[in-house]
């Protein structure tokens, strides 16, 4: 079956052919872009033409990080991101509990406040959660992710008391020798994963939702950014039902990845049913607006000798890279402060002078926020791939100034520093963080604003061709899929992203405002606005 496109404004990402008039696809693959009136003449009998009217079209997005169970997950949450207060708070949790009838003994999970933008200027303390779910455990997740709290009811039945140890890596906070349901990293992931699920049929259903919302978003190949082993059945269960119809690429922790391996053996380094198992993950340090991240130099106000702190070894990263290497696949490391970053390159760098290979296998950089400019070299060097969450400068700019001052702040995500050293980068939203909103990533990656209207780092912006090529073609080489995605290129996959405005034409400032009309994948439109 043949589908001509053509009447409209073509943005290829190829810098053989940037522009075209049309588009010819065959069978779910591109078989010629070029002028129309010449593609015209190859139609076969049957052949449907679609005029796209002067709207633009792009390659699809490709999400380079985020957790796409965690936001299956969170659509059968408590959403706190608009709240303000903690009053606001506990009347989304009390609203909750209501609507869903939950009995006393029912876990409630909650996610999305952050302390910083709260009237409160705090985390929550026992006093607040318990009161909020005085009879049902809660966890309420700040929304990097990484620190949350527990009321007394949900540390009960962890069995978490005064006495409980920490992992490396972790903080159970004590006030006075007493528990206050606060933890961070670590402790707070490890506490969190043994939270029940809610049962297999409302989970999938959930995933069936959140694939929506990503291809709403123009997006067709999204991340699971940490296959826990909680997550292998659900995953077998999504394969056996052909529930997913988004091309998912997934990573587990070192201990997990031998039992992904063994679940997912049909699914190492290619497509099954859309699953594909795509290497290691690892976390380095935590979450710079949570003050978790591990810096080089102190934040600011705090101690003056506080830099947050790291959640691994410098053994146990070498480690997990050489076992990547071992399996011939690809590692990701959570790095967000410049001491993490500087980690990870040492570790790589060390398994670079006994295997080379090491840059082939496009190690990646998630995050890297406060990845130094001073670093950039290295990172060249070594064939590492910063996927920078650039839109931190809108949704946490402000409070990044508090916590480094400004300076420090206006280089986060140096994408042009990146850029002048010719080194291959991506950006990502880290949903359920935020949306998996790429045209915002763009506005954010070419303008810079926080939320007050402030320009944070003028010198880090880059235009706006180079950012749509941030979340197409660089992200199909983060992958290893540049020969299938990424461009509207003969020969590779018909994804398509069709949208009302071309972002090289509309003032740099509303890139953000314009919209998904429909998502193609494969020559087929799996969203329509």
């Amino acid at each position: 079956m043949q589908t001509l496109y053509l009447n409209g404004k073509i943005l290829t990402m190829d810098p053989k052919q940037p522009r075209a008039e049309a588009v010819l696809v065959e069978n779910g693959i591109i078989s010629a872009v070029g002028r129309g009136k010449e593609l015209n003449q190859e139609l076969q009998s049957g052949a449907e033409k679609i005029d796209l009217k002067g709207k633009t079209m792009l390659p699809a997005f490709i999400d380079a990080h985020s957790h796409l169970a965690a936001v299956a997950n969170g659509l059968l949450q408590v959403c706190l991101e608009n709240c303000s207060t903690f009053e606001e708070i506990e009347i989304q949790i009390k609203d909750f509990i209501n609507k869903k009838g939950l009995q006393p003994g029912e876990w409630v999970i909650a996610k999305g406040y952050d302390h910083n933008m709260l009237k409160e200027k705090r985390h929550p303390g026992l006093e607040e959660v318990d009161r909020w779910a005085p009879k049902n455990p809660l966890v309420i997740q700040h929304q990097s992710g990484h620190v949350g709290v527990f009321n007394s009811i949900a540390l009960d039945l962890l069995h978490i008391t005064e006495n409980t140890q920490a992992p490396q890596g972790g903080k159970i906070e004590l006030k006075d020798g007493r528990l206050t349901g606060y933890m961070e990293e670590n402790a707070f992931v490890q506490y969190l994963k043994k939270v029940p699920m809610s049962d297999m049929d409302t989970f999938i259903q959930a995933f069936i939702t959140a694939q929506q919302q990503y291809a709403s978003f123009g997006i067709t190949t999204v991340q699971e950014g940490m296959l826990a082993d909680s997550l292998i059945p659900i995953y077998q269960q999504l394969i056996s039902k052909n529930i997913l119809f988004l091309d998912v690429v997934a990573y587990a922790g070192t201990d997990d990845y031998p039992i992904a391996k063994k679940a997912f053996c049909k699914s190492i380094r290619q497509y099954d049913s859309h699953f594909k198992l795509g290497g290691y993950k690892i976390f380095l340090d935590g979450s710079p607006q949570g003050r978790t991240a591990w810096l080089r130099k102190p934040y600011l106000g705090e101690t003056s000798d506080y830099t947050g702190y790291s959640t691994m070894k410098d053994a146990d990263v070498v480690y997990a890279i050489e076992e990547s290497l071992k399996e011939k696949t690809q590692i990701l490391a959570h790095c967000n402060g410049d001491a993490a970053c500087e980690q990870y390159i040492r570790a790589i760098a060390d398994v670079y002078q006994k295997e080379p290979q090491i840059a082939k296998r496009r190690p990646v950089m998630i995050h890297a926020q406060l990845l130094g400019i001073d670093q950039l070299a290295e990172v060249k060097k070594y064939g590492i791939i910063p996927s920078f969450f650039i839109a931190h400068v809108y949704h946490f700019g402000e409070t990044h100034v508090k916590n480094f001052g400004w300076e420090r702040a206006s280089n986060i995500s140096p994408a042009f520093s990146a850029l002048q050293q010719g080194i291959h980068f991506t950006f990502h939203q880290d949903s359920p963080v935020i949306r998996p909103n790429m045209l915002e990533t763009v506005w954010c990656a070419v303008n810079r604003t926080t939320k007050e209207g402030n320009k944070l780092g003028q010198q880090q912006c880059i235009g706006v061709e180079e950012a749509l090529r941030a979340v197409t073609i660089h992200a199909a080489y983060q992958y290893g899929e540049e020969q299938i995605k990424g461009s509207i290129t003969p020969k590779k996959r018909a994804d398509f992203v069709l949208l009302d405005e071309n972002p090289l034409e509309v003032p740099q400032e509303e890139i953000q405002k314009i919209g998904v009309l429909q998502t193609i994948m494969q020559g087929k439109v799996i969203y329509r606005y």
